[in-house]
């Protein structure tokens, strides 16, 4: 049964540890996460990019797949499936489906606008019991489209959207999707300091959480970050491992390309890699 992500935040940020978000792309990808969760008893939230959305067949489709895997697979754990970036749009069309957590992007609005959107959305979620994630500052790099230059957030601002009633709030400070460039300033911490200080017990996102070294994540945890998305680094890992599979040529002899062959590599690439990661935001054994 999936669940709002609320519950698992705020253990997370009093526990001074981070649930991972782990985007999700295809069936492979879902029963991978949820595996490994369920083996190291760690809570996890399922990301959901409006691309991935429309490359699965819809929000309904995942809804069925992710309920279905749950049950299948006997998941104990606690399970948020959660619209990554999403859209105002999205975010209804999440909800409807049966989605339990949506995040509204709001960040390249103007903060009047941004706050009048994030309003609707807290007075939905709240009727329903779902977690709602908002964005204040827009996160750097490129994920389905989604464009950010890695602002850094303005603390009064952050403050106007959490006292708003939001699960958790995403505050650009530096980070940004996909590979860090040689040259990346690394997080400004100075900024996450004020923005603490200004939405006092909000649970803190942080995105592009890929390649951002491990002392710096456990100093975000240690300043209320208690959710870090993961997508970036599972995409190398399954495209990697499922490339060496294919370039060994294993799958031509006999009877020739069987898909379960070809992307079993892809499926313990990222197993191990979520486990790595549960074990650097320290959620395992935290369900």
């Amino acid at each position: 049964m999936l669940v709002s992500a609320k519950d698992m935040l705020n253990k997370a940020r009093e526990g001074k540890y981070a649930v991972g978000q782990f985007n999700i792309n295809n069936l492979e990808w879902t029963k991978a996460i949820l595996l490994t969760a369920q083996e190291n008893n760690s809570p996890v939230i399922l990301g959901v990019s409006e691309g991935a959305g429309k490359y699965m067949c819809g929000y309904k489709t995942i809804v069925g797949m992710v309920n279905g895997m749950i049950e299948e697979l006997n998941i104990t754990v606690p399970v948020a499936l959660h619209l990554d970036h999403g859209s105002y749009e999205a975010a209804l069309k999440c909800i409807e489906a049966g989605f339990s957590s949506v995040m509204f992007d709001g960040s390249h609005y103007s903060i009047e606008e941004n706050i009048e959107k994030t309003t609707e959305l807290v007075k939905i979620t709240n009727e329903k019991g779902l977690s709602l994630e908002a964005e204040v500052g827009s996160i750097g790099g490129e994920e389905d489209g989604v464009v950010g230059a890695g602002e850094v957030a303005d603390a009064n601002e952050c403050k106007q959207i959490a006292d708003l009633g939001v699960t958790m709030l995403a505050a650009g400070i530096g980070n940004i999707h996909g590979k860090y460039p040689a040259n990346w300033k690394g997080l400004a911490f100075d900024a996450l300091e004020e923005i603490k200080a200004a939405t006092g017990n909000m649970p803190l996102v942080l995105h592009g959480g890929t390649g951002i070294p491990a002392e710096m994540i456990q100093k975000a945890i240690s300043l209320g970050v208690a959710k870090i998305n993961v997508n970036t680094e599972c995409q190398l890992a399954f495209s990697e491992a499922t490339r060496k599979y294919i370039e060994a040529g294993k799958d031509l002899e006999g009877k020739g390309f069987d898909p379960r062959k070809v992307l079993a590599p892809g499926f313990e690439a990222i197993k191990a890699t979520v486990k790595e990661k549960m074990e650097l935001f320290g959620s395992i054994n935290k369900a």
